[in-house]
């Protein structure tokens, strides 16, 4: 299963680049990421192709990772009202989104509490 990584780091110039960097040295491919500011803070969502070597560099680099948490990905086609119709199939499932974003090639990452859940409600789509 897929984790979706999280990063808090002080804000600060550089700091993203840092990250992708530390990341590209170790051979570790970012395939989304979703970052923003606030309060002297970052917070960074990345989607690893190995997880547990991307906790690994960044911890190494002083960059503690606060959560690796389990994701359902769904391919997305590229044309209006692809979203609505997923994140509706989702709500319909009773289910709640935590975070969203989209990685390369129109993929949805859905961080819930159930993402088992969330791939079952995007089965027909995805």
């Amino acid at each position: 299963m897929r984790k979706d990584l999280v990063v808090t780091p002080d804000d600060r110039p550089g700091v993203l680049a840092e990250i992708a960097e530390t990341l590209a040295e170790a051979g570790v491919n970012i395939e989304a990421c979703s970052a923003f500011t606030g309060g002297g803070r970052s917070v960074v969502h990345l989607l690893v192709d190995d997880d547990v070597a991307g906790v690994e560099v960044l911890e190494a680099k002083g960059l503690a990772v606060h959560a690796a948490r389990n994701v359902a990905i769904a391919q997305l086609s590229n044309e209006p009202g692809s979203l609505a119709a997923a994140t509706r199939r989702i709500h319909d499932a009773g289910i709640n989104i935590e975070q969203a974003y989209f990685a390369n090639d129109n993929r949805l990452v859905v961080v819930s509490e159930d993402p088992e859940g969330v791939r079952d409600a995007l089965a027909e789509i995805a």
